[in-house]
């Protein structure tokens, strides 16, 4: 095709590029509403592939350097930066995940109950009968668990830990911990079964280990390395056992919306407290990876852990209050 009918042919989605790139920069007026900007795009590209063509076939230079000014002028307004993630999840977590746990205060204590109270019962049991923690694990998982804390500074970042480990241990910790968090809510479509029995036996189990090895005599290495990022994955798994009650509580006891309404409706609520615990698991991975298991007394690891414990109280109960709803609770 010569160049003449080529302008011919293509001059009004040019024409059209040039109103909506000008309404983009700000120097002409808003285009009409049979040209809107989710328009533009498609024009974009069009517009590519006729520069690439002018110069495929040696059109004037005139031609081919206005096709890539507009070409070029364009660029920023498809690709721009996208915006940036930290504020608006910092945004999050300052108002709208602790509101929102709020407003459920009473099943995210029934959640903490059913995690915490076995734990610490079973905690105190098993620091008595050094046998009772068979009924949980088998002989190899005890001996492993055993063996990871049975040595003066075993828990420690010495000198063959290296940077490359923390981070491989970061990983793991990452979808350990966040894999717990996620199965304990999504049980909660067992009509609640499922979080309920996820729930309760990792409170046995972790008070199990607890109380195991501080009956053994190991307590100085484990409490020393846990207490730092406990305040955070403990309460995080706790909240993801109350997004799976709260989709328990739709299907058990709609009121009077259907069950589908009534799970879509919780589920919005749910999904917030499960992101807002999968962030607090986040911090307790980088905790454990890069702080726990290094050379700190143990003295500053418990002040960090007993700060850490009262930071996460008052951050679930003030957090947000200032803003709509905040200060409704359950």
């Amino acid at each position: 095709m010569r160049q003449a009918p080529f302008e011919a042919a293509h001059a009004a989605q040019w024409a059209d590029y040039r109103r909506l790139l000008s309404a983009l920069e700000g120097r002409g007026r808003d285009p009409s509403p049979d040209l809107p900007l989710a328009r533009f795009p498609a024009l974009y590209r069009r517009l590519c592939a006729h520069y690439a063509l002018a110069r495929a076939r040696r059109y004037a230079p005139g031609l081919i350097g206005e096709l890539h000014e507009l070409v070029r002028r364009g660029y920023p307004h498809l690709y721009r930066r996208r915006r940036a993630w930290l504020a608006p999840a910092l945004g999050f977590m300052a108002g709208g995940f602790p509101r929102t746990l709020r407003r459920h205060a009473r099943v995210c204590a029934l959640a903490a109950a059913l995690f915490f109270l076995p734990g610490l019962l079973m905690g105190l049991a098993c620091g008595q009968d050094g046998e009772l923690i068979f009924s949980l694990m088998d002989a190899a998982q005890v001996a492993e668990l055993e063996s990871m804390y049975d040595g003066a500074g075993k828990t420690g970042r010495g000198a063959e830990r290296q940077a490359d480990t923390d981070f491989m241990m970061f990983g793991f910790y990452v979808m350990n911990n966040i894999g717990i968090g996620f199965r304990t809510f999504a049980a909660g479509l067992l009509v609640g079964l499922g979080s309920l029995v996820i729930l309760i036996y990792n409170g046995l189990a972790i008070g199990a280990a607890a109380g195991h090895l501080t009956g053994l005599g190991f307590g100085s290495n484990f409490w020393p390395f846990v207490s730092s990022h406990s305040p955070f994955e403990l309460t995080a798994i706790a909240i993801c056992g109350a997004a799976g009650l709260l989709l328990a509580a739709a299907l058990l006891a709609p009121g009077r919306r259907t069950r589908l309404g009534a799970l879509r409706a919780n589920a919005r609520d749910a999904v917030v407290l499960v992101g807002g615990a999968a962030l607090m698991l986040l911090l307790a991975a980088v905790v454990e990876a890069f702080w726990s298991a290094g050379g700190a007394p143990a003295g500053v690891k418990y002040g960090v852990g007993g700060l850490g414990w009262v930071a996460v109280i008052l951050y679930l109960t003030l957090a947000g209050r200032d803003g709509p709803g905040g200060a409704r609770g359950a």
